[in-house]
C-alpha cells in the first residue's frame, strides 16, 4: 500500500524546509487536537457557555501555548530519532541542524507577552533535551518521553477534581496524536535523502 501511494501520489520530500514546516504544523496540531478535543467532550452541551467565558478562554489560551511549546519539542525529538540511523557518526550535526530548523519556524511569529518566557525557555532547552535522548537508542512515537504531558495536565482548564480517573485517556490521546505524526512523517519524507541534505547544509555552514 505504501508503494502504491508513492506511485500514485507525490514522491516523499527530501527538502529540509518542507520538513521544518511539517514539524511546526504537526506540533501545533498535536497541541490543539489534544487540548480542544478533551475540553469539548468534557463540557459537552455547555460548550458555548464555557468557550464564551473570558476566564475559561484565558485559561484555555495559556494551556494551548504551554502544550504547543512542549509538543513542538516532542515532534523535533521524534524527527531526530527517526533520522538518526541515517547519520552514523554525525549525530551532533543532525541535532544542530534540527534545532536551527526548529528555531527558524518558531521565531517567525512572536508569542503573546505572557508566554515569552516559556517560549525562550523551550528553545534554550531543546539542544540539551535532544543530546540527552541521543545517549540511548532512538525512540519511536510509542515510547518517546513526551515533554507535552506535564504541562498538559498542569494547565488543562478543567479542574483536577472533575477529571479524576481520566488521566489514562488524556495521556492516550496525546500519544495517539504523536503516533499519527510519525506515520505522516514516514509517508511524506525520504529519511535518507532528507538527512543527507540536512548534514550537507551543516557542512556548507561551516
Amino acid at each position: 500500500m505504501r508503494f502504491l501511494r508513492r506511485l500514485l501520489g507525490s514522491p516523499p520530500s527530501k527538502e529540509p524546509r518542507d520538513f521544518g514546516d511539517f514539524l511546526h504544523r504537526q506540533g501545533a496540531f498535536v497541541a490543539q487536537k489534544t487540548v480542544l478535543d478533551y475540553c469539548r467532550v468534557k463540557v459537552g452541551r455547555s460548550e458555548k457557555a464555557y468557550f464564551d467565558n473570558p476566564d475559561f478562554q484565558a485559561a484555555l489560551k495559556h494551556c494551548r501555548w504551554q502544550v504547543f511549546l512542549a509538543a513542538q519539542s516532542d515532534v523535533v525529538a521524534l524527527a531526530e530519532a527517526w533520522l538518526r540511523p541515517f547519520c552514523p557518526g554525525r549525530e551532533a550535526l543532525l541535532l544542530e541542524q534540527l534545532v536551527a530548523l526548529h528555531a527558524d519556524f518558531m521565531t517567525e511569529e512572536a508569542p503573546p507577552p505572557e508566554e515569552q518566557e516559556a517560549f525562550a525557555a523551550s528553545l534554550n532547552a531543546l539542544p540539551g533535551h535532544l543530546a540527552g535522548l541521543q545517549l540511548a537508542a532512538p525512540h519511536d512515537a510509542r515510547t518517546l518521553p513526551l515533554l507535552a504531558e506535564p504541562p498538559l495536565f498542569a494547565t488543562l482548564p478543567i479542574h483536577p477534581d472533575q477529571r479524576k480517573g481520566e488521566a489514562p485517556s488524556i495521556r492516550g490521546a496525546l500519544r495517539f496524536h504523536m503516533v499519527s505524526c510519525q506515520q505522516e512523517m514516514e509517508r511524506a519524507f525520504d529519511p535518507a535523502g532528507l538527512s543527507a541534505r540536512l548534514i550537507a547544509g551543516s557542512d556548507t555552514a561551516t
